[in-house]
């Protein structure tokens, strides 16, 4: 009787541990004001399939987002939250869905991705498909 539930103890541990191994928590900067933005940040950022917790510091503007990695990456949730129209380090908002955030929502949008990653100068492209390159996503670059 012991060994079968030492035994169940052991497979449930190993269960458990699998699925810690599969989650991940990214942190990176996105771009708003006030605690409006931060509900919809975080639910753009929870609409994700696979992420399990999403908080966003309006103070320091940094997103913690904690995702299963097997069923989503980051830039599923960069993109999920430049759809509703907030800039993050890897995704800029099109203009319209900017231009519908409230008016205390809106933003400075020149110190943000707009002009960071137009040129990539100083980043490290060697990693980067032509695609990549042409899109001037950041998603390859080292820094």
């Amino acid at each position: 009787m012991r060994t079968k539930i030492l035994s169940l103890g052991v497979l449930f541990l190993m269960g458990t541990m699998s699925l810690l191994a599969q989650s991940k928590t990214e942190k990176f900067k996105v771009y708003g004001n006030c605690s409006m933005c931060e509900k919809t940040i975080e639910k753009a950022a929870q609409s994700v399939e696979g992420v399990t917790a999403a908080d966003w510091n309006k103070e320091t503007k940094m997103m913690e987002v904690s995702f299963d990695k097997a069923k989503t990456n980051v830039h599923k949730v960069h993109m999920a939250i430049a759809k509703v129209g907030y800039d993050t380090e890897m995704h800029k908002a099109n203009d319209e869905a900017y231009k519908k955030l409230p008016a205390c929502c809106k933003y400075e949008r020149a110190k943000s991705v707009e002009n960071e990653h137009k040129s990539h100068k100083g980043h490290d492209h060697s990693n980067c498909t032509d695609s990549q390159k042409k899109s001037k996503s950041s998603s390859c670059c080292k820094k």
